[in-house]
């Protein structure tokens, strides 16, 4: 068991704009109001919460159709880029708090800024229902929450919102789990560049502990660093309503914990996002209460030690 005491900077980004719906403004308050300060607090780290990101609009840009709200999503990427490297490169733990999955532009490129000047490869684990692997020229709607993967793997150059000379990662070093809603054209784009997908078949087939373990086994063996971005529609809809993007058949309440259970286990983990949240879906804050749950599993909580959730 990974019992480390971590130095935790909450990092808020209540933006709604890259997802077309709006309610994931709302997110980071409600996992505030769910308790994840006070129960990661309690399980031994210290926490700081560095409060919301407020960013200026992206002026120096156009908004275009093709991808919508470019000014304020382009703003919050900038932003999020330079607060995910500052904390990674003092020695802490960025944990972003969503938001829509288009912040993963920012907290992922900021990893990937921190990873290469300490020498060590960047891995990604996306737990979604989506693979998120268009661009502007493929999207069907135009909404960024859908482009993150390719733009942080160097694969959706979009409008110049960050430099074009930044670290990108290596698709082949990205690892899907879960996905069960794919578009035609991102499906021959993430075969395409050697995105690693085990969507919810495999899951099935092989169970989340035989995925986790060869996951693990490959960024322990190249000495690399992993981040972790949880969507709440990686969980069944039944389990988690609170999202604007719902796919029937996800993971169950018990593979997510052993995902998570796992993940702390191995001690790989150096940032995480917990993004898609939307408050105003939600039954009674549940989805909220379920990822600051998972949270904790990440960060050290077992079952033994884990409260009954109040109906």
């Amino acid at each position: 068991m990974n019992t480390q005491s971590t130095a935790i900077t909450l990092i808020g980004v209540p933006l709604e704009e890259g997802s077309g719906r709006k309610g994931c403004a709302m997110g980071p308050a409600a996992l505030r109001i769910a308790g994840i300060h006070e129960t990661l607090a309690e399980l031994g780290h210290t926490v700081v919460d560095s409060g919301d990101l407020r960013p200026a609009l992206a002026s120096d840009l156009a908004d275009r159709a093709d991808a919508k709200n470019l000014q304020i999503i382009a703003g919050f990427t900038r932003d999020l880029e330079v607060r995910t490297y500052d904390v990674a490169a003092a020695g802490g733990f960025p944990l972003i708090l969503g938001g829509d999955h288009a912040l993963a532009m920012g907290s992922v490129s900021g990893m990937a800024r921190h990873a290469a000047e300490v020498g060590r490869p960047l891995f990604v684990l996306w737990l979604d229902a989506h693979a998120d692997f268009n661009s502007p020229e493929t999207s069907p709607s135009g909404n960024i929450h859908g482009m993150p993967v390719a733009f942080f793997c160097g694969h959706a150059e979009i409008a110049g919102i960050l430099p074009k000379d930044r670290p990108f990662v290596d698709p082949k070093r990205v690892y899907q789990v879960g996905i069960r809603s794919v578009d035609p054209i991102e499906r021959e784009q993430i075969a395409k560049h050697g995105v690693n997908v085990f969507d919810m078949r495999s899951i099935d087939e092989q169970g989340v502990g035989a995925i986790m373990r060869h996951v693990l086994r490959t960024v322990k063996e190249a000495n690399g660093l992993l981040h972790v971005s949880l969507d709440v529609d990686f969980l069944d809809p039944d389990l988690a309503p609170g999202v604007g993007t719902t796919v029937p058949g996800g993971a169950t309440f018990r593979e997510a914990h052993l995902i998570l259970e796992l993940l702390s286990d191995s001690g790989l983990v150096s940032s995480l996002d917990l993004v898609e949240l939307n408050p105003f879906l939600d039954d009674r804050g549940k989805s909220a209460r379920i990822l600051v749950e998972l949270a904790a599993s990440l960060f050290g909580r077992r079952i033994l030690d884990r409260p009954t959730l109040a109906a």
